[in-house]
């Protein structure tokens, strides 16, 4: 069966990034609400510094592969994501590129991913000016994180909110706890933020693959059983999947921050 509620978003410069809005509130349209003990911090008088990429975003969606974005553009609103980067090996690529061919006999429009990550929060809206202290809090209650290591080894199928998408990823089988503790802080920002948290119980993974449409049944059963059979057999598995964290990121619009774990 499928997994449902991953947070891709669909805006051009969020692109797999992931990742469509649900429907858990709306983004952060005003000055968000202060947290005890956390003064409200007054809210601009403009956003001269608002930059052109955020003010013009088309939301034609044969631009961007058919993907619908999942909340309006407006100015001044950055589509915001906190995720771990993963820097693919060229074993990585060699194993994603058997499995996409062996997919694509299923459903010949998939899709690889040109980058990979790790979710820590859905993709939420920011305003332009809330850019600064968010990043600031988020280093904050990041700083005393230390590397750390995940397994992720088991394909599964998702697809997003809306079923507007669906992924094939590698869903992590060792190093949840650890990651759960990541989420925790990030939550903790977002709601200094009144912003949507991450989901109760999430199936942290990466995705691999992804194509328009809930494409879910055809990818399921006999599909899955020979993708996870490829991973199991693949020469390099058991090292290339055993991943090391090293660092934190968070997108903004156009803009990137990173967090180095200790």
């Amino acid at each position: 069966m499928s997994a449902a509620l991953v947070g891709y978003s669909s805006s051009e410069e969020e692109q797999e990034p992931e990742e469509e809005r649900g429907d858990r509130g709306g983004g952060a349209q005003g000055p968000p609400g202060a947290s005890a003990g956390r003064p409200r911090l007054p809210a601009p008088a403009g956003l001269p510094g608002d930059p052109d990429p955020e003010e013009a975003v088309s939301d034609d969606s044969s631009r961007h592969g058919g993907r619908v974005r999942g909340f309006p553009h407006e100015r001044g609103n950055w589509a915001t994501h906190v995720y771990l980067p993963y820097i693919a090996q060229e074993e990585f690529l060699e194993l994603l590129e058997l499995l996409v061919s062996r997919a694509r006999t299923y459903v010949p429009s998939l899709a690889a991913m040109e980058e990979f990550h790790l979710s820590l929060s859905q993709c939420v809206v920011l305003r332009y000016h809330w850019i600064e202290p968010f990043v600031r809090s988020l280093r904050e209650r990041l700083a005393a994180f230390h590397r750390f290591f995940c397994v992720a080894d088991q394909v599964k199928v998702y697809t997003n909110q809306n079923k507007t998408r669906t992924f094939i990823g590698l869903e992590i089988s060792a190093g949840h706890f650890q990651l759960l503790e990541l989420v925790s802080e990030v939550d903790g920002v977002l709601e200094e933020f009144d912003l949507p948290t991450f989901y109760k119980d999430p199936s942290f993974h990466i995705s691999l693959a992804w194509c328009v449409g809930d494409l879910s049944g055809r990818l399921e059963g006999q599909c899955l059983r020979e993708l996870q059979d490829i991973v199991d057999g693949f020469e390099e598995s058991a090292f290339l999947l055993r991943i090391q964290w090293e660092q934190i990121r968070c997108k903004s619009g156009n803009k990137y921050f990173s967090f180095p774990l200790r």
